[in-house]
């Protein structure tokens, strides 16, 4: 009978302690190269980000993200737009001139003045939104452009892009200032006691169009929608100090000899304008370090 029981003896045993040692140590080195591998791996830059393969969105990148940190949406996004609207997006022979407008209309007069670039850097939006044709309200009333929250800008209009057509001009520095000028009376509220400059001129909801410019003036306003709000009140006046060139004969300087009502509502009308533009001005020298008049003066010499 033979027992299955077996016997180790001290030659098998050496040579079992010889391949264990071979066995740990090979487990010892597989272990060792995984936590190697491991720490390869974790030691990767995450944050490198491949720059963008588009022309355009090159452009974006250096001129305005890497800039300013502002991006420009130019592709169409439905998030973008109210959906009850119908709009086209931007056609892309018109994105490149777009980009460059603003540059030299829009960031080059603020940040050529004294303390100018450190405001634009600050309060410039973080998206700026093309968008190709206009956008109507359900009243027939157009929207020229809306600012949200401080955080984003939208344009219209941009497929018609045409500096040497006037109308087409105004129209987008009208927007853009209008805009940019939201985002100062947000962080900064309006200046004191603006609202009691002609607090009886303002119009009720969704009125202020059936005002026309002559009107808006006698009560004290650059524009008919300037009386919708005070917070549109204090954007009109910048937007149209701003680009306006005849600002201060149309707006501020009296008529002289003044033989009827209206000429004498229209000079009561400029000396509420002219209170509103000192109170803003002050405003954002006071918070801002921005003197306007010297932003003026660098847009106006771009008509000459």
């Amino acid at each position: 009978m033979i027992d299955r029981y077996t016997v180790q003896t001290p030659c098998m045993a050496s040579q079992r302690q010889s391949t264990m040692k071979k066995i740990l140590l090979l487990l010892i080195c597989t272990l060792s190269l995984s936590a190697c591998y491991q720490e390869e791996v974790i030691d990767i830059d995450q944050r490198v980000v491949e720059p963008p393969a588009d022309t355009i969105d090159q452009y974006i990148q250096k001129n305005f993200i890497d800039q300013y940190g502002v991006a420009v949406r130019y592709k169409y996004v439905d998030r973008y737009v109210d959906p009850t609207k119908r709009v086209a997006p931007p056609s892309r022979e018109v994105v490149q001139p777009m980009l460059d407008f603003l540059l030299s209309y829009w960031a080059g007069p603020f940040i050529n003045v004294p303390n100018g670039e450190a405001f634009f850097k600050t309060h410039v939006p973080a998206e700026i939104i093309f968008v190709g044709s206009s956008i109507y309200n359900s009243d027939g009333t157009e929207i020229l452009g809306t600012a949200d929250a401080g955080a984003r800008i939208t344009l219209t209009r941009v497929n018609r892009i045409d500096e040497s057509d006037q109308e087409w001009l105004f129209l987008q520095l009208g927007t853009i200032y209008h805009e940019f000028a939201h985002i100062v009376h947000q962080r900064y509220n309006l200046p004191p006691n603006f609202q009691q400059i002609s607090p009886q001129g303002y119009t009720s909801a969704g009125s202020w169009y059936s005002l026309s410019d002559d009107e808006a003036l006698r009560r004290g306003f650059v524009s008919p929608y300037a009386t919708s709000s005070f917070n549109e009140d204090f954007a009109e006046v910048v937007a149209h100090l701003l680009y306006v060139p005849d600002f201060y004969e149309k707006y501020i300087n009296q008529e002289p000899d003044c033989t009827d009502q209206a000429c004498v509502e229209r000079n009561v009308g400029r000396a509420l304008i002219q209170e509103k533009v000192t109170a803003i001005l002050k405003h954002y020298k006071q918070y801002t370090g921005v003197d306007l008049l010297e932003v003026r003066a660098l847009v106006q010499q771009k008509y000459e």
